[in-house]
């Protein structure tokens, strides 16, 4: 067997270890949120029948509402039952708009990944070449007002830089509108871009400030390896080295971040679709927090932690595949 094969076989072999580890860690994080969340459930003020009928209800109607809805069974078997119904997709029904929440949460997820990959796409746009322009004019002038620039866009809450930007282009200039885009399909969403921008923005500025600092760090550690300094030696000209070389092997840790963004990006859309009444997930559990909607509100809450598990097996899975020195930790 060559050396090139015994290579190949090892390296599949640490990425099936690596795999089988991962998800592992990823399967008992899901069994700790859905206990978390069945038991965010029970934890209600009187009961689940208490908080969802109110404190009016009387003592025949919680207990009618208790046996209906399996709650007066022993506790291990109500978190069965609910992960039963959870596995087959199975969320619950909205108490308030009488829908399936699993059909309410399909409408409206897809219009927030509309918005979170915009924001994103736009964030990675904007901040590769930023960051990389940062670190070839490092402590000049221009890396500091972009470092401050920087700081003060990632330190302002999502609500306020929403409002800023509603004051600055809808207000004092009226170029664009202050509200986001209604439809009932993602179609009818992307025919208004102009309504986009401003969700977009209030969205992407957080994950310019995040990514471009990222990009930054990397670029400045990547011009001073070797392969550089060979490059230059034998004259080849800078912007080729950092086209050719310099900007594929800084992209590591940018693209790994992406995974660790996701959920992040799902927490903003709560502020940011609130704001700007945009009709994605975000939206759906804000008004389910103000009407009590428990169901609504514990199917969000599942998903987004599905969703921060996922993003962060996504990222390992990357980290692994571009940067051989993760491998080593592989056991």
């Amino acid at each position: 067997m060559t050396t090139t094969a015994v290579r190949d076989n090892s390296n599949i072999r640490l990425f099936g270890l690596f795999m089988i580890k991962r998800l592992v860690q990823a399967a008992v994080v899901i069994a700790i949120v859905s206990v978390i969340v069945f038991l965010l459930l029970q934890a209600l003020p009187g009961g689940p029948a208490r908080g969802i009928l109110g404190q009016a209800a009387t003592p025949a109607q919680i207990e009618a509402f208790n046996h209906e809805m399996g709650f007066d069974l022993p506790l291990i078997q109500q978190y069965f039952n609910y992960v039963s119904q959870w596995l087959t997709g199975d969320l619950g029904r909205s108490f308030v708009m009488n829908e399936d929440v699993s059909s309410l949460i399909a409408q409206r997820l897809p219009k927030t990944l509309i918005l979170a990959i915009a924001a994103v796409g736009g964030a990675l746009l904007v901040s590769i070449p930023l960051g990389m322009a940062q670190a070839l004019r490092r402590n000049k002038p221009f890396d500091y007002i972009i470092t401050g620039i920087n700081f003060v866009v990632y330190s302002t809450p999502s609500f306020f830089l929403g409002l800023l930007l509603i004051m600055f282009f809808a207000q004092l200039l009226g170029i664009l509108p202050a509200s986001a885009p209604q439809g009932n399909t993602v179609g009818e969403i992307l025919a208004q871009p102009k309504e986009m921008v401003l969700p977009v923005l209030t969205s992407g500025l957080a994950g310019v400030a995040t990514f471009s600092r990222y990009m930054r760090s990397s670029t400045i550690d990547n011009l001073h390896e070797d392969y550089v300094r060979t490059a230059r030696a034998k004259g080849t000209a800078m912007k080729r080295v950092v086209a050719r070389h310099v900007l594929r092997n800084s992209l590591t840790p940018v693209v790994t971040m992406l995974g660790y963004y996701l959920p992040v990006m799902f927490g903003g859309a709560l502020v940011v679709e609130q704001l700007f009444n945009y009709p994605g997930m975000g939206l759906l559990f804000w008004n389910a927090a103000q009407t009590t909607d428990f169901p609504v509100l514990l199917g969000c809450i599942l998903v987004i932690s599905l969703a921060t598990v996922i993003g962060s097996l996504l990222a390992d899975i990357t980290q692994f595949i571009l940067d051989p020195r993760s491998r080593g930790g592989v056991k």
